[in-house]
């Protein structure tokens, strides 16, 4: 029977779960369902594969595992005699594993939905794990008609239309949904395409946390029939709301979403480090500290995310380290009361030098010498990682990765990198953001206007050898993210020689980056799973740029 007043009580759960963990998972999925109940909810709405955390990858090929997943939905089918439960796993089913949401009544697993878009791209390697479903699922919730999605089909036309024709009045969407700066605009663009061909509200709920290089940035919503926001969760924290969901109303105000890009890449960017040190059963971290903007930016990442009291900066001077560097490295450690240390590596280095000397006799010093003063300083922070069991952060940022602007077991030695999709342009915005939130800026204000160096010779500067950041970063945005020929990048006002020669450096330095620490992703393209190039190419001699 069709409910004449259609509203619905509706618990949304952005959870923050950890891949495999399936006590602590049930735990705190229980703890919503709980929640649920006694605020007499009619539905709570869970995230995608919230039971298994997401990306759980080749786990969902272990026999094992999967019996795990099975037997932990009917322990929770056991908590939630009162209210409908729709929680997100992955199953087996007639030799197949399936993306599933299952719905939990009364004791009992009442239906089955499985997932019937995959996607396989970016950093998705959905048709690797699952198959597809084909059918729709709508549930009769005392008279509301919810069908429910998971993630990608909301992406797609056909899945929400099917959902439709078999009686849906309202979509319940299920999602593991990665962050990305630019994301959730495009998220509320897709609920009012829907509208206009539809008329259809969505729920939807979204996981919260960072898993490897993933971060969720949760930002649950509620839209009415016009595809207006009617209910935004805040992003990067757990939340659980109960609604009175008047879904057919359109006279509603619209939920804004108040972030700039600042605003949401600096608490993505505290959240990955979080989770990925926290969930890995780590507390502390440490890292070099030289004077600069990313290693500066690393630290207040790394002190907002963990406390100060568990952080360990390392200053190692040479004799091309600047005075303002040392200065500003101890002021801003200094600021943020975390421990700090000084260890001058001149003698390290002409140990070195006398070790190596006769077979480097007649050769004039060149990068080697410079790469050397990295490694060591490398050898010496994974050292003290080692001594006391605190996971070491890369500093390298997205620019440098790109070109090769990094030293391989020198500063590209840690176990996570932070800043590794962040551009060298935004890492001196978020600098700035930060500084915005503190009484008194963290980050001395020379580190954030002087000219970018590596301090690795006499008078260095970044610039002596690469484009203004500014081009830098626009030219690897446009071959890297947007896929454009160089000729476009070009014909968009870059110089030509430039263009060739940055998207060479690309090319040529993919086996560092193969190398490298994960980190955590903020754009449609990052180092790692979105970035699939081989590091034995001859394209690279043929670019089709004269």
């Amino acid at each position: 029977m069709q409910n004449n007043n259609p509203k619905l009580r509706i618990a949304l759960a952005q959870i923050n779960v950890c891949v495999g963990d399936v006590a602590g998972n049930v735990s705190l999925i229980t703890d919503a369902i709980l929640k649920a109940q006694a605020a007499q909810a009619q539905v709570l709405l869970l995230p995608e594969l919230v039971l298994s955390g997401y990306e759980q990858a080749d786990l969902v090929f272990r026999p094992d595992f999967m019996q795990q997943m099975a037997a932990s939905v009917q322990t929770l089918a056991q908590v939630a005699p009162e209210v409908y439960v729709v929680v997100g796993v992955p199953l087996m089913r007639e030799g197949q594993i399936r993306n599933a949401a299952c719905v939990l009544k009364d004791g009992k697993v009442v239906h089955e939905y499985f997932k019937q878009k995959l996607p396989n791209y970016h950093v998705f390697d959905e048709k690797r794990w699952f198959a597809e479903g084909n059918e729709s699922c709508v549930l009769d919730i005392e008279g509301v008609k919810a069908g429910i999605l998971i993630c990608e089909d909301i992406w797609h036309d056909e899945p929400v239309d099917k959902a439709k024709q078999a009686g849906a009045q309202v979509i319940l969407s299920l999602n593991a949904s990665p962050f990305r700066y630019d994301k959730q605009f495009e998220r509320r663009e897709l609920f009012i395409n829907h509208a206009k061909r539809t008329q259809l509200p969505f729920a939807y709920v979204n996981l919260v946390g960072g898993q490897d290089e993933l971060v969720f940035d949760g930002a649950s919503m509620l839209s009415d029939p016009m595809g207006k926001t009617t209910y935004q969760a805040p992003i990067f924290n757990p939340q659980f709301e109960v609604i009175d969901w008047e879904f057919t109303r359109t006279d509603l105000p619209e939920a804004s979403f108040p972030y700039t890009t600042e605003e949401q890449v600096y608490p993505a960017l505290v959240l990955g480090v979080q989770d990925y040190v926290r969930k890995n059963g780590f507390k502390k971290v440490l890292l070099g500290l030289s004077g600069g903007i990313d290693s500066a930016l690393t630290l207040a990442i790394a002190a907002d995310a963990l406390g100060a009291e568990n952080v360990t900066a390392v200053m190692m001077p040479f004799r091309y380290t600047a005075a303002m560097s040392q200065e500003d490295a101890a002021k801003q450690a200094q600021l943020m009361g975390v421990e700090y240390h000084n260890l001058p590596i001149e003698d390290t280095f002409k140990a070195f030098e006398s070790t190596l000397a006769p077979v480097f006799v007649g050769k004039k010093a060149d990068v080697t010498e410079e790469n050397l003063q990295a490694r060591i300083r490398g050898v010496l922070l994974m050292s003290m990682s080692n001594k006391f069991g605190s996971l070491l952060l890369a500093t390298s940022n997205k620019s440098e990765t790109a070109v090769g602007y990094a030293t391989l077991y020198g500063d590209m030695a840690g176990a996570f990198s932070p800043l590794k999709d962040v551009y060298k342009t935004l890492v001196y915005r978020l600098a700035q953001y930060r500084n915005s939130l503190s009484p008194v800026p963290i980050i001395p204000e020379r580190v954030i206007t002087r000219p970018p160096s590596a301090e690795l010779a006499p008078g260095q500067v970044d610039q002596d050898s690469l484009p203004p950041y500014e081009v830098l970063d626009e030219i690897l945005r446009r071959f890297m993210e947007l896929n454009e020929p160089l000729e476009a990048i070009v014909g968009a006002g870059f110089e030509r020689g430039t263009v060739r020669r940055v998207v060479n450096l690309v090319l040529l330095n993919e086996y560092k980056r193969r190398q490298a620490s994960p980190g955590v992703r903020i754009t449609i393209r990052a180092f790692g799973k979105d970035w699939r190039y081989p590091m034995t190419s001859g394209w690279r001699r043929h670019l089709p740029l004269a």
